[in-house]
C-alpha cells in the first residue's frame, strides 16, 4: 500500500485509543519475570547445552596454533568450534569484523572460539584449558594520534559545502573555532548479547535478542552459506538494545555452529567483558567548529569538521549531519574523516550522529552566544530556518523549534537564570542553567503486518517488528484496536518472529512510526475484506465499538468470521516522500545543575524537555523513552567513557562496576512536554519517532549549565570534577 489515505478519511485520527497514555500490555508479564528472553525459552528447545565464548587476547596479529585436545577431553565437553572447524564462512553484510576469528586477528576480544559442554559451568571450566599461541602486531588504538592519516570515509556520506567559508569566516566580526571530544561509550544494556540455537535437520531456530529481526536472519543465512529461507529468528522481547544489537552478533552465530557440531540446542550468553570488547560501541571523536557571526547574531559562517575511527572497512561516527539542517546560515561547510583504529567496532548507540555532534555543536553555539553578549536561546531563535539549508527548495514538514525553545523557556524559569557565570549561590553550590537544541532526523522504512479477525472476535497482529522496551507490543495493539474498532484486550500482537511479515524493526527512531504505519496498511485491508463479507460498501463502513455500521446498519464485526478466519496481510511504502520534504523532529533540553565550589562535584538538580515528533501515539511510553533517553544523556555528560589500554588495545573499564553509568541518586525530577503536532507528510499515523530526540543536546545542556554555574568551560567530555578543579571561583 502506498502512503495516499486522505486525512479526513484516516481513522487513527478518532483517538479513541491512539494517542491515550497507555500502560504496557506486555509490562505485568516482565515485572513478574514471566517473559521469556533469549536466554530463557527452555520450553522452545529444551535440554540445551552451554556454549562459553573465548576471546582473543590480543588486538592485532594471528594466531599462530590453537590446542584443543585437554578442552575436548574435560568433562562434559560436548564440541570445540573454531575458525578452522566451523568451515568456510562468509562475512555478514552488517558486520565489519569476522564474528569468528582466526587464524587473523582484528580487535581484542574478536571470538576465536566456543566450547559446548553439559553445564554452563563445565563449558566455562574447559574454556580455560584452550592453549592459544598468538603472534602480536602492533596497532593503533588512539584516535588523537591516528587523526592524521585519517581519510575520506567510502560510504557514500560526502562533505557537504555550500557558499564560501573560509572568506566568510574570515569576515565575520565574530568569530569562534573551537574543538572539542567525545569518548568512546558503551550501550551498557541490562540483557547480554544472548541466542539459543537448534537445528531441524537442514533447518535452523535461533531465539536471540535482536532489533532488527530481517536483518539478522539474511546476515546469519549469508554468514552460514545456507539459504535465507531455511533460517528463523525468533526474538520476542529484548531487555535493552541501544542500537548495539541492531545486527547479528558473534553469540548467535557461534550458538548455530556449535549446535550443529553438538547435534543438539546450545545457548551462549556474552560475558559483560565480552559485550564491550566483542561487540559495537560509540566511537570517540574530535569535532572542529567554526561559527562566524554578525554583531546581531545572524550566523553567516558555520562550519563542522569531525574524526573518528573504526576497523579497517568500516564507518564513521556521523556527528556533522545534524549541522547540515539545524541552523541557517549562507557559507557552511561539513567534513567527515575516518581513521584506521584496531579496536572493537565502532558503530550505532542511540542517535549515532546527532548525540555525539550535538555534544559539540551546541556548546558552540553557548560560545558563540557569550561573545554576542546575547541570550543562547534569542541567538537560537534568530538563526532558525523553514526550509534545508543546503537545499533551500525542500522544506521541512513540520519544523517548531522555535517554540520547543520559547515553551521551555517559561516553563523552566529561563528567565531566572544569571547571564554572567558564578553569579548564583546556594550555600557551598555554585548554581547554574543551561540550554540546547534537540534534532534527530525522521526516518521511515517500509513496514508489513499481517492481521486476523477469528470467530471469538479477537484481532491477531503478526509483524517481526521488535520491542527493545520502546512499547512495540502497545502502540501496535493501540493501532490495530483503533482501526477495527475493538477495545484493546480483543487485540493480541505477536512480535519478533522472521516467519511473520518484514517490519521496520527497532533502531533509527523509526520503529514505532514505521512499524504502526504497516499495521496500519494490513487494517486497511483486513476492513475492506470484512466490508465486502458483510455487505457494506467499504469505502462508507464504520468500525466502532465492536460493530461495523453503515447508515442505518450495523452487524457485529465478529459476524465477518463466523465460517472462517479473515485475514490480510499488506505494507507501507513511501516511495520518493524524503525528496519532497526534509523530515525531522526538534527539541529542545533545559538543565539546572550545582556544582560544589570545594570539590567540583556536579549535581543535575532538574531537567527538561520539550519535543515536537508528530502525533504521540502512546504519551505514556513516549514520556518513559524520552526520560531515559535524557538519562543517557546524564551519563554521556558526566561520567561515561570507555579507558583504552593504548598498549594493547582493549577497553580497560568494561564491566558495570568500571563503566559508570547513572544511577537513581543522579537523576532528579525530569519533566517532559509534547507539543500538540501531527505530521500528516510522515505517514498516516502522522507521528514520528522520540526515542533517539531525548537524547540529542541534554550532555550540551548540562556542559552549558556547568559553565553559567562555574565559568569552567569544559570542551572534552566527560565533565569531570579533575577538569573544573583548577578554575573554580574562590568560595567566600
Amino acid at each position: 500500500m502506498k502512503f495516499t489515505t486522505p486525512a479526513t478519511t484516516n481513522p487513527i485520527d478518532q483517538l479513541k485509543v491512539v494517542g491515550r497514555p497507555t500502560d504496557r500490555i506486555d509490562g505485568p508479564l516482565k515485572t513478574t519475570g514471566t517473559a521469556p528472553y533469549a536466554y530463557e525459552q527452555n520450553k522452545a528447545a529444551p535440554h540445551a547445552a552451554y556454549g562459553y565464548v573465548v576471546g582473543a587476547a590480543i588486538a592485532r596479529g594471528r594466531i599462530a596454533s590453537i590446542d584443543t585436545g585437554a578442552a575436548r577431553r574435560a568433562p562434559g565437553v560436548l564440541a570445540v568450534v573454531t575458525a578452522e572447524s566451523a568451515g568456510k564462512l562468509t562475512k555478514g553484510k552488517m558486520n565489519t569484523a569476522k564474528l569468528l576469528g582466526g587464524p587473523d586477528i582484528e580487535h581484542y576480544h574478536q571470538a576465536i572460539a566456543l566450547v559446548v559442554a553439559d553445564t554452563f559451568e563445565q563449558a566455562r571450566s574447559a574454556a580455560q584449558l584452550l592453549d592459544v599461541k598468538y603472534i602480536a602486531q602492533p596497532g593503533a588504538f588512539v584516535l588523537a594520534k591516528a587523526k592524521g592519516s585519517a581519510a575520506k570515509p567510502k560510504d557514500g556520506k560526502p562533505d557537504s559545502k555550500t557558499g564560501n567559508l573560509a572568506g566568510a569566516f574570515a569576515a565575520a566580526p565574530v568569530r569562534l573555532d573551537a574543538t572539542y571530544t567525545t569518548p568512546d561509550q558503551s550501550h551498557a544494556m541490562m540483557e547480554p548479547h544472548a541466542s539459543i540455537a537448534a537445528w531441524d535437520g537442514d533447518k535452523l531456530t535461533v531465539w536471540t535478542a535482536n532489533q532488527m529481526v530481517d536483518w539478522g536472519r539474511s546476515d546469519l543465512a549469508r554468514t552460514l552459506g545456507v539459504p535465507k529461507d531455511q533460517v528463523r529468528i525468533v526474538s520476542p522481547y529484548i531487555g535493552g538494545g541501544f542500537g548495539g544489537k541492531l545486527f547479528v552478533r558473534a553469540e548467535a552465530l557461534l550458538a548455530a555452529l556449535g549446535a550443529r557440531a553438538a547435534q543438539r540446542p546450545v545457548k551462549v550468553a556474552l560475558t559483560r567483558p565480552l559485550m564491550f570488547n566483542n561487540t559495537t560501541h560509540r566511537p570517540a571523536t574530535i569535532q572542529r567548529l567554526r561559527l562566524g557571526a554578525t554583531r546581531d547574531g545572524k550566523i553567516t559562517a558555520i562550519g563542522h569538521e569531525s574524526w573518528s575511527g573504526d576497523l579497517k572497512g568500516g564507518q564513521p561516527e556521523t556527528a556533522v549531519m545534524q549541522t547540515r539542517l539545524l541552523y541557517a546560515g549562507a557559507n557552511r561547510m561539513t567534513a567527515m574523516r575516518l581513521a584506521v583504529l584496531d579496536l572493537p567496532e565502532g558503530n550505532a548507540m542511540r542517535a549515532p550522529g546527532e548525540a555525539p555532534g550535538l555534544m559539540a555543536l551546541e556548546i558552540a553555539m553557548d560560545e558563540l552566544a557569550e561573545k554576542l553578549k546575547m541570550d543562547p536561546i534569542v541567538l537560537r531563535i534568530l538563526n532558525d530556518t523553514k526550509v534545508d539549508p543546503e537545499k533551500p527548495g525542500r522544506p521541512f514538514s513540520q519544523r517548531r523549534l522555535i517554540d520547543c525553545l520559547r515553551t521551555g523557556a517559561v516553563e523552566f524559569g529561563w528567565k531566572e537564570r544569571q547571564s554572567r557565570p558564578g553569579a548564583r549561590r546556594d550555600g557551598r553550590w555554585l548554581v547554574g542553567m543551561g540550554v540546547a537544541a534537540a534534532f534527530r532526523n525522521n526516518l521511515v522504512m517500509q513496514s508489513a503486518a499481517r492481521v486476523r479477525l477469528d470467530a471469538n472476535g479477537i484481532v491477531t497482529v503478526e509483524t517481526d517488528m521488535t520491542d527493545i522496551g520502546t512499547g512495540s507490543y502497545t502502540i501496535i495493539a493501540q493501532t490495530a484496536a483503533e482501526m477495527l474498532g475493538v477495545t484493546l484486550n480483543r487485540v493480541v500482537v505477536r512480535l519478533g518472529d522472521s516467519d511473520f511479515p518484514v517490519s521496520a524493526g527497532s533502531g533509527g527512531q523509526w520503529g514505532g512510526n514505521s512499524a504502526t504505519a504497516g499495521v496500519y496498511a494490513a487494517c486497511v485491508r483486513l476492513r475492506q475484506a470484512i466490508a465486502a463479507k458483510l455487505g457494506f460498501d467499504e469505502n462508507q463502513a464504520r468500525f466502532s465499538d465492536g460493530q461495523v455500521s453503515e447508515g442505518e446498519r450495523s452487524v457485529p464485526l465478529v459476524a465477518a468470521a463466523y465460517h472462517g478466519d479473515v485475514v490480510a496481510e499488506d505494507r507501507m511504502e513511501y516511495g520518493d516522500l524524503d525528496k519532497k520534504f526534509q523530515q525531522s523532529t526538534f527539541g529542545a533540553h533545559f538543565v539546572e545543575v550545582g556544582v560544589d565550589g570545594d570539590t567540583g562535584e556536579v549535581r543535575v538538580r532538574r531537567m527538561l524537555a520539550v519535543c515536537a515528533a508528530g502525533r504521540i501515539l502512546n504519551p505514556k511510553a513516549a514520556r518513559s523513552q524520552v526520560i531515559g533517553a535524557m538519562t543517557m544523556g546524564v551519563g554521556a555528560a558526566l561520567m561515561e567513557e570507555l579507558a583504552v589500554d593504548r598498549r594493547r588495545g582493549f577497553f580497560v573499564n568494561h564491566d558495570l562496576a568500571g563503566y559508570e553509568v547513572p544511577v537513581h541518586a543522579d537523576i532528579p525530577h525530569q519533566d517532559v512536554i509534547f507539543l500538540d503536532e501531527t505530521d500528516p507528510m510522515s505517514s498516516p499515523m502522522k507521528a514520528k519517532g522520540v526515542g533517539e530526540l531525548g537524547i540529542c543536546g541534554v550532555a550540551a545542556a548540562i556542559a552549558n549549565a556547568v559553565y553559567n554555574a562555574t565559568g569552567v568551560r569544559v570542551r572534552d567530555y566527560p565533565v569531570t570534577l579533575d577538569k573544573l578543579l583548577r578554575g573554580l571561583p574562590v568560595m567566600a
